[in-house]
C-alpha cells in the first residue's frame, strides 16, 4: 500500500455524516423556527445545507449558532414548554412577526380559542369558583 491508497490516508474533512445525523440537524433546525429563532427563509437555506453536507463537521457548522436539544423530562413540564412555544409562534404568526405568513384560518382559530377561554374565565369568576362561593355550590356537603 502506498501513501496515495485512498485506504491508507484519512479524509481530511473527517467522518461523514449518516442520513440519521442529518435528520436530527434538520429536527434542531424545525425546532428553532418553532422557538422563534430561526426565519422561514434560514431554515430553507440551512435545510438545502444539510441535505448536501457530506461531512459531521459541516452539519455542525450549520446548527452552530443553536441551543442544544433540552432533556426531556417526565411530567406536565414538557408539555406546558411545548404548549407555550406554540402559543408565542401562533402569536408571532397572529401578529405578522418572525418573517412567517399569517394563516388565515389560524388567525380565525386563534382567536377563537382565547375569546372562548376569557369567557369561560369570565363565566368562573362571575359563578363563584373563588373561596366566596354561594351556598348551592357545596354539593350536599355538610
Amino acid at each position: 500500500m502506498t501513501a496515495d491508497d485512498p485506504a491508507t490516508t484519512s479524509a481530511p474533512e473527517g467522518v461523514r455524516c449518516s442520513d440519521a445525523e442529518r435528520e436530527r440537524a434538520a429536527d434542531a433546525l424545525h425546532q428553532a423556527v418553532g422557538e422563534g429563532r430561526l426565519f422561514l427563509t434560514e431554515v430553507e437555506e440551512r435545510t438545502a445545507a444539510i441535505y448536501a453536507a457530506r461531512y459531521r463537521h459541516e452539519l455542525d457548522a450549520v446548527v452552530a449558532d443553536l441551543p442544544t436539544a433540552e432533556v426531556p423530562t417526565v411530567g406536565w413540564r414538557p408539555v406546558l414548554a411545548g404548549a407555550g412555544r406554540q402559543l408565542a409562534a401562533d402569536l408571532m404568526t397572529l401578529t405578522g412577526r418572525g418573517g412567517a405568513v399569517p394563516n388565515r384560518r389560524r388567525q380565525v382559530v386563534l382567536i377563537v380559542v382565547l375569546v372562548l377561554v376569557f369567557v369561560a374565565m369570565l363565566m368562573l369568576a362571575f359563578h363563584g369558583i373563588t373561596d366566596g362561593a354561594p351556598e348551592h355550590h357545596d354539593l350536599g356537603h355538610d
